[in-house]
């Protein structure tokens, strides 16, 4: 984990949880509610949300239950055992395994009361006291914004990934930073990866979906294949391309089209980006060039050659990367053309408005 907006807002949220507890409620201990405000901080408003529901339920469940059991079996270790068995299955049941942990931590604290009414609620009230200002401080102080991440993140990873791309299959990178580089784009596709399903998540529970917006979450999913099909591209060159035996005239064959296709893919961001123009004849060459490499790679290929198979994987892997790059470029084409038809439509309600 890197120091971020989450690890501030946890120490904000525990400094809250415990002056809020030290205030009202003047317990002995309010690590309780210090804990729970750890537990409760979560990646996104939704689930924030969510996790707040269903805390309040599980711990609330979970309170009663072992009030119960420290009333009947007092709070001898095999138990403490039983009763948490008993609400780890409620939980369960309840599709609300996320909550386990803090409930738990709830259920232990009461049963150690042995059946005291008055310990429980207290600790009851200092767990909902953690889970609140958890909520609280997510929603307020930096709110988690995993879109507006997402689309920030894009270009900086799109230029990591071309330079080990421009530098693979000439070997001039060095190995060692070549492999630090790779782990360390394999880190961002997946930070990527997580911040889509997050906003994801988000359109899909807490609102209704625009056309805008689903047009815009096939936009992203898009952008992010097409940078995990370059991830692979690199992943099979160092797989498999060095092991083949190769010729120069082979090297440059292969160097010179996945050159093509990083310009293609730099080409089709900046139109997201509107910065560059329409050009349907860029694409429709790209096709067709993307096309002639497969084929050509295949013709070429001496199956009787020791590591001609190999070859081919990394000749499949590109053209799959040029491939999703042709549906990201007719993203960006019909985007493109869709705010531009916008842009007139408000120009001629403008002028029928004008008095």
């Amino acid at each position: 984990m890197s120091f971020g907006a989450r690890v501030l807002k946890t120490g904000i949220a525990v400094t809250l949880a415990l002056y809020l507890s030290s205030m009202f409620l003047n317990p002995q201990s309010p690590v309780p509610a210090a804990i729970a405000a750890i537990f409760a901080m979560q990646p996104s408003i939704y689930r924030s949300w969510k996790y707040f529901l269903d805390q309040l339920q599980t711990t609330t469940l979970g309170a009663i239950v072992a009030l119960l059991g420290g009333m009947v079996l007092s709070n001898e270790p095999i138990a403490v055992g039983l009763i948490i068995v008993l609400v780890i299955m409620i939980c369960l049941k309840l599709n609300m395994g996320e909550t386990v942990g803090l409930t738990l931590v709830t259920v232990v604290s009461i049963m150690e009361a042995s059946g005291d009414w008055h310990f429980a609620l207290n600790r009851f009230l200092l767990t909902l006291v953690g889970i609140v200002s958890a909520f609280l401080i997510n929603i307020t102080v930096f709110p988690p914004k995993p879109k507006i991440q997402f689309v920030k993140q894009i270009q900086s990873v799109f230029s990591g990934m071309s330079l080990l791309l421009r530098t693979s299959i000439s070997d001039e990178i060095k190995e060692v930073v070549f492999r630090e580089e790779k782990n360390n784009l394999g880190g961002s596709i997946k930070s990527l990866s997580d911040k889509y399903n997050l906003f994801e998540e988000e359109q899909k529970k807490m609102k209704r979906s625009k056309f805008s917006e689903t047009r815009q979450m096939v936009v992203y999913k898009q952008m992010l294949l097409s940078l995990q099909k370059g991830f692979d591209v690199l992943d099979s060159v160092e797989r498999h391309y060095f092991q083949a035996q190769r010729t120069p005239e082979m090297d440059q064959f292969f160097d010179t089209h996945l050159e093509l296709v990083i310009k293609f893919h730099e080409h089709a961001l900046l139109k997201f980006e509107d910065k560059l123009k329409p050009n349907g004849e860029e694409a429709a060459q790209f096709i067709l060039d993307n096309d002639r490499f497969m084929e050509q790679a295949i013709s070429q290929f001496d199956i009787n050659q020791e590591g001609m198979l190999r070859l081919s994987i990394v000749a499949a892997a590109i053209y799959d990367y040029g491939y999703q790059l042709e549906r990201l470029n007719r993203l960006a084409e019909h985007v493109h053309s869709a705010s531009e038809d916008k842009d007139s439509q408000d120009k001629i309600l403008n002028w029928l408005k004008w008095p």
